[in-house]
């Protein structure tokens, strides 16, 4: 049966301002283009509020500058969005796990699973691991020697977490997240490569979410540190002995090269790429697809991206960029010259 709450009821557990009918009953969320009567919708920003007038939602959420843009029953909120997002994770709950230990799962004799914990078929945890209270381990996860999970995480099916990593509460990791796998760390030697052994860990604070086939490889020496807050989409790769700071976001398939340091409270954009041993200020968006060369020490928006064009205008543009160079040279000799002009005397001042 589907959850339902009213607007009062809604308002009561997650805060902010009735204002018309707090009885009407909401079951879902929606658009205000597709909302049904029994959902709630939402509007975050006002140049689409003209959207109001014809939507069938029962009820909406709406911050202070829109409150009165129409009759609605609403919920009068700070942040609009966020409050949205709330409602949603209310109204949709996830579902309920067994706990205890599958039949088909494996597990070391020596590991210890927190008895509400809930461990699915064919799931496997190495000896020495520590799986805390009321987390979901997936259908096919392996979990190797000696890793810490905290409380309350949910690894999705084929989920992989390599030797000695820690993880802390509130983890979500979707299926196909790597976790520990050995960074790219080789030498040469008389014409051969040589594997550098990863001997860190990834270590991962709490409520961190880890989209579906990312990867974040162990140290070589040091830790792979991901702090509290990190929300990682899917598909990004995260090279050895990078540190994320908390609460930065970082959408899909961005790659960061080994021992960058990325700020607290960024935001990167995706196919966005960092280079390595870099150091990125808190605070600091990168656009999509930009790629950063060098250190970013103060905070901003920051981008590299080419505006696309016709083919034929892109040819004849990409060769003006190969002779820039020259051009830039060309252009300060005639600087100079037409400075030396300027400084000649004129006809008049010598007679």
């Amino acid at each position: 049966m589907a959850l339902s709450f009213t607007l009062a009821e809604i308002a009561a557990r997650l805060g902010g301002e009735v204002r018309g009918d707090g009885t009407v009953r909401i079951c879902g969320i929606g658009t205000l283009e597709h909302a049904r009567p029994d959902q709630i919708s939402f509007l975050t920003n006002s140049k689409y509020r003209s959207q109001l007038a014809g939507t069938q939602a029962g009820a909406l959420i709406l911050g202070e500058p829109d409150a009165e843009a129409t009759s609605l029953p609403r919920l009068i909120v700070r942040n609009p969005y966020a409050c949205f997002a709330r409602v949603s994770a209310l109204l949709n709950p996830l579902p309920e796990a067994a706990p205890g230990i599958h039949p088909a799962a494996v597990v070391a004799d020596s590991a210890r699973v927190d008895a509400t914990a809930s461990i699915a078929a064919t799931a496997v945890v190495g000896a020495g691991a520590v799986i805390g209270a009321h987390s979901v381990i997936g259908e096919g996860c392996s979990i190797g020697e000696n890793v810490v999970i905290g409380r309350n995480a949910r690894l999705y099916p084929r989920v992989v977490v390599y030797h000695d990593c820690v993880i802390g509460d509130n983890l979500i990791a979707h299926s196909g997240v790597v976790i520990g796998s050995d960074g790219f760390g080789i030498a040469m030697d008389e014409g051969r490569w040589i594997k550098i052994q990863q001997i860190g860990r990834v270590v991962i604070g709490n409520d961190v979410e880890i989209g579906a086939n990312t990867t974040i490889d162990r140290g070589a020496l040091d830790d792979t540190v991901i702090e509290d807050g990190v929300k990682l989409d899917n598909q990004i790769q995260i090279a050895h002995n990078v540190r994320i700071g908390a609460h930065t976001a970082i959408a899909g398939c961005v790659g960061i090269a080994g021992s960058a340091t990325i700020g607290k409270y960024c935001q990167i954009g995706g196919s966005a790429g960092i280079l390595g041993h870099l150091q990125i200020a808190d605070h600091t968006v990168i656009s999509s697809f930009t790629l950063i060369n060098k250190s970013i020490r103060e905070p901003g928006n920051y981008t590299a991206i080419y505006p696309f064009s016709a083919m034929d205008d892109w040819r004849r543009n990409a060769v003006h960029l190969r002779h820039l160079d020259e051009m830039a040279r060309r252009l300060k000799h005639l600087e100079k010259e037409l400075q030396s002009l300027k400084q000649e005397p004129s006809k008049g001042e010598n007679t």
